[in-house]
């Protein structure tokens, strides 16, 4: 299958290139810099050049290819609901290059979009449209486009991590920094869930390959790391104090990340292993990938 991926050169992109590639699929990555283009050339995929911005440039990525996996996001949190508004528009731009076909687009989300219950495991089986977290317009799109005869799925995506790279927990360190404080909110019992990015990067290939639409895929190895274990990690690693604050403190103290900082939102992979024939097998969580890093480097 030649497949049409954005982020081909980020954190989880480079990875799901390498998985595609071992499978025997092509990739057609999406960058912009010529730097990136180098790299995704050098590990073994064709180059489109244009972005995000650019729906047209998506369109025609996606008619030259057999399937799409859409791991692209900005991660600017100042503007996080503006960029939410943007991933649908991009959503909606790839779903009509592929509706009327059996080609297969993946995009990507968030595991707390299947909390149904703060502190109950999410599940793949559990969406609500008028979720709080903006990132909810994602699934919409795709739930649309879905009833649009589109072959849809959705990869929920953790903390995702290795020793450089840690999901939210990475501004998290530089705030700590920044703060000279690793903080977490009350007794820190609430939970995030990780995998390792080596482990990520097959749920998306899979979706792809016999994902069946509509349906929802937690990438998922550990159900819950708990937020005083994540800020201890970060307090050991930089050195510095750890402390509690109270709900009342928090948005002064984690400003953007205040809206995440003291959510309980454990997840589970269950259906997802037994629906994509899919395991975690790196042995790694993410506590032992903070205690490794090179925090001089950080």
């Amino acid at each position: 299958m030649r497949v049409f991926l954005t982020g081909a050169t980020g954190f989880i992109g480079t990875v799901i290139v390498q998985d595609l590639i071992k499978a025997g699929h092509q990739v057609l990555g999406l960058v912009r810099s010529d730097k990136n283009a180098a790299a995704l050339a050098a590990a073994g995929a064709e180059v489109h050049r244009g972005d995000l911005d650019d729906l047209e440039s998506l369109k025609r990525g996606a008619a030259a290819c057999d399937g799409v996996i859409h791991t692209a996001f900005n991660h600017d949190f100042s503007k996080f609901i503006e960029n939410c508004q943007a991933d649908k528009r991009v959503i909606e731009a790839f779903g009509e290059v592929l509706a009327g076909s059996d080609r297969p687009l993946v995009i990507t989300s968030g595991t707390g979009m299947g909390t149904k219950v703060q502190g109950q495991l999410a599940s793949e089986d559990h969406f609500d449209r008028n979720h709080p977290i903006p990132r909810a317009a994602s699934e919409v799109a795709a739930e649309d486009l879905v009833a649009r005869g589109v072959r849809v799925t959705v990869v929920r995506l953790p903390q995702v991590h290795n020793t450089e790279k840690q999901g939210l927990v990475t501004p998290l360190i530089g705030l700590s920094r920044e703060k000279g404080v690793s903080a977490y909110v009350g007794e820190g019992l609430n939970r995030w869930p990780a995998i390792h990015v080596l482990d990520a990067a097959p749920v998306y290939r899979l979706a792809l390959e016999k994902g069946t639409a509509g349906a929802r895929y937690n990438a998922v190895a550990e159900e819950g790391v708990t937020a005083r274990a994540i800020a201890e990690a970060i307090g050991r690693g930089l050195k510095i104090p750890v402390v509690s604050i109270s709900p009342k403190e928090a948005p002064a103290h984690f400003g953007w990340l205040g809206m995440f900082a003291g959510l309980d939102m454990p997840a589970s992979s269950a259906l997802t292993q037994q629906r994509l024939g899919w395991h975690p097998t790196q042995k790694v969580g993410m506590i032992e990938d903070l205690d490794n890093m090179r925090w001089s480097e950080v």
